[in-house]
């Protein structure tokens, strides 16, 4: 008997071991030959292009890694996006992918994710105040708060141009916990000249909790600088604006020139941005917006899809920080992406030169 189950056994393992040989010869992925499973993914609004990307960029990385993909769009709802998740959840997804609204608001839905053994990944940003989130795929966002802030200072002309600036600053909605990370990186290199009084910011309007724009809104960014403007500018130029968010600068840029700024010999004032959509890579091009922050959501999507390989096999998922993105209950372990500033002298060699872009998009 022992005999008989012995070759059993051999003939088992070789049926496996031919099987595996079979999937490899033919290029079958491990993940298409565990039933596809589905990986949830979950984006806040198709209101910015750079959303659109990613949700189409990790649809196709994991399709081609094998694995059934349900993308939604909450545009910017809350409740629409708990909906969503929950249904996904309901649905049976192996592995949900979240870039959220409000990352403070997903503990309840999370937790019944993670009681059906889901794992949850954190897509740019970081979900809040829950134990149940495994890892953050995201680029480095304090770095894109440095770098907007020394190109800031590189379109003013410092050092060589000594100043003094008036510059006001912009940032990112509040219940975005990125924001954050975009201000006090900016903070870092403007502050100490803040201090010595190289920059001045008439409004003094400084701190998230007086400079926040909710939901990222354009025209709450226009009608802030709007009022701006009226009320500490009747006598002295801007300079410059601290923007983190394209859709910000738009309509910064939108306020600046109603009042005349880029015409009659008003220069327009150094205004950063982040994400080299479209219309601010223009924008770059026609002389206005000064700088814009690109991140290759190509390569976010490939990090994530790592991510959710590792997850579903059993493997180590790959991170490099483990020490920076605190939720308020835990460290997430995250894996971080180098984000890189675009300007006019190297707009074309870094968006078009990459295949990000075509030219006759940006033409």
């Amino acid at each position: 008997m022992k005999r008989i189950s012995t070759a059993l056994s051999a003939l088992a393992l070789g049926a496996v071991t031919f099987g595996a040989l079979t999937l490899a010869g033919l290029g079958v992925s491990p993940a298409s030959a565990q039933e596809k499973a589905t990986v949830g993914i979950a984006m806040p609004t198709k209101s910015s292009a750079r959303w659109i990307a990613d949700g189409d960029n990790m649809v196709k990385v994991l399709k081609e890694r094998g694995y059934n993909t349900d993308l939604q769009y909450a545009e910017d709802d809350i409740p629409n996006q708990l909906s969503q998740i929950e249904n996904m959840v309901t649905k049976g997804a192996k592995v949900l992918v979240i870039a959220s609204i409000d990352g403070t608001t997903l503990s309840d839905v999370l937790k019944q994710a993670h009681a059906k053994g889901i794992k949850v990944i954190a897509y740019d940003r970081l979900i809040r105040e829950t134990p149940n989130v495994d890892y953050y795929a995201t680029f480095d966002n304090f770095q894109v708060g440095v770098l907007q802030a020394q190109s800031l200072l590189k379109g003013l002309g410092y050092p060589e141009n000594k100043g003094p600036f008036n510059i006001e600053l912009f940032g990112g909605s509040p219940d975005d916990n990125n924001a954050y990370f975009f201000y006090n990186g900016a903070m870092s290199v403007l502050q100490p000249l803040i201090d010595n009084g190289t920059l001045k910011i008439p409004s003094g309007q400084t701190g998230m909790d007086k400079v926040s724009t909710l939901r990222w809104d354009g025209a709450t960014a226009q009608a802030r600088m709007d009022n701006l403007l009226s009320a500490y500018y009747s006598d002295k130029k801007l300079n410059g604006v601290l923007s983190p968010y394209d859709g910000l600068s738009i309509g910064i840029l939108s306020s600046l020139k109603g009042v005349g700024y880029g015409s009659g010999g008003m220069k327009m004032p150094i205004v950063t941005g982040q994400d080299a959509e479209v219309p601010s890579v223009k924008s770059i091009l026609a002389g206005e917006q000064y700088s814009t922050i690109f991140k290759d959501t190509r390569e976010l999507a490939k990090v994530t899809a790592d991510m959710v390989d590792a997850s579903l096999s059993g493997k180590e998922v790959v991170v490099n920080d483990t020490k920076t993105y605190n939720n308020g209950v835990k460290v997430v372990p995250a894996y971080l992406l180098k984000p890189v500033v675009v300007d006019k002298s190297n707009w074309e060699a870094v968006l078009v030169g990459s295949g990000y872009y075509k030219p006759g998009q940006i033409n």
